[in-house]
């Protein structure tokens, strides 16, 4: 979790705060990763490898202030290296923990891959608006992480969490241990800065004149289909697709009627455009304070690997 900060909390109007809540709790928020509720995804067999892997139009989306936060491929090295000081402090202590193999960068979920709703037609295609399993590489990792929070005994659980603490919430134990030492020479920066600014930027792009019109354009699109939405949004958080592990049939018309327009109507791409110049300038407004925040993301990431380089 980047710099033991959370996105939990942010100061978003109470529609967008629900969905990003809704999100966290379908992707799941712990430090640990998690198997889903489909064994065989789980298990990485062939329920996962049949997923297909983020689309380009995914991966294609990125705003200035990621530079300011770790990336999927960051942060696996940052977990990496946690969970290699954790393995050493347990072992000290006479206590086994398994480190959890590595993801393959083709699996890595796009940081941003539904900042706009879903994007990818193959993925409206087969999951309408719920989230796919996890490719081979992320569901073996989440099956290594439960096998190894079952092995652990309550003795084990202590001395890696602390008495109090739990897997994604360490309070003390190894894990708190190797969470710190890798922080030690991390600068001070005001992540918080960060944090709000990553909301009110987005929510202030909602009401970007150019994306007013093209949110107009895309509910125009989606009417001529049946469906009554002001903004995709909206459409992504309607209760009706949120019940149930698996997408309906009507959810997934709708979700391919939403890509379409996506693309028809150019959103995405001009509620990027706005996003990114809001971002800018909200950077601009705070230099130095910026310029803090990534030379910590710097010097966290230079931590990590002096620890897997000499491991």
């Amino acid at each position: 979790m980047p710099l033991c900060r959370s996105r939990a909390v942010l100061p978003l109007n109470s529609t967008l705060l629900c969905l990003l809540c809704l999100l966290c709790l379908l992707t799941g928020c712990a430090g640990e990763p998690h198997p889903g509720p489909d064994p065989e995804a789980a298990a990485g067999g062939p329920a996962a490898a049949s997923v297909p892997p983020p689309g380009e139009e995914a991966r294609a989306i990125s705003v200035p202030l990621d530079r300011y936060d770790s990336s999927p491929a960051e942060q696996e090295v940052l977990d990496a290296a946690e969970d290699l000081l954790t393995a050493r402090c347990m072992r000290r202590r006479g206590l086994s923990w398994e480190r959890l193999p590595r993801t393959a960068a083709q699996d890595a979920e796009p940081r941003n891959r539904r900042r706009y709703g879903v994007v990818e037609p193959a993925i409206a295609r087969g999951y309408g608006y719920h989230l796919p399993p996890d490719r081979p590489g992320v569901a073996r990792r989440a099956a290594a992480a439960a096998a190894r929070r079952a092995g652990l005994g309550d003795a084990g659980k202590t001395a890696a969490y602390g008495p109090e603490g739990r897997p994604g919430k360490a309070t003390g134990g190894c894990v708190k241990q190797a969470e710190d030492a890798l922080l030690d020479d991390v600068p001070d920066a005001d992540f918080a800065l960060l944090d709000d600014t990553i909301g009110t930027t987005y929510e202030r792009s909602m009401r970007a004149r150019s994306v007013a019109r093209v949110f107009r354009a895309w509910s125009a699109c989606m009417r001529q289909s049946g469906y009554r939405y002001a903004d995709p949004m909206q459409a992504l958080s309607d209760e009706r697709w949120l019940r149930g592990d698996r997408a309906a049939a009507a959810e997934i018309r709708q979700a391919r009627t939403d890509v379409r327009c996506k693309k028809g109507t150019d959103l995405v791409a001009v509620w990027n455009a706005a996003e990114n110049r809001i971002q800018r300038a909200a950077i601009g407004e705070h230099p130095a304070a910026f310029a803090k925040l990534l030379r910590a993301q710097r010097a966290w990431m230079a931590a990590a690997r002096r620890v897997l380089e000499g491991s």
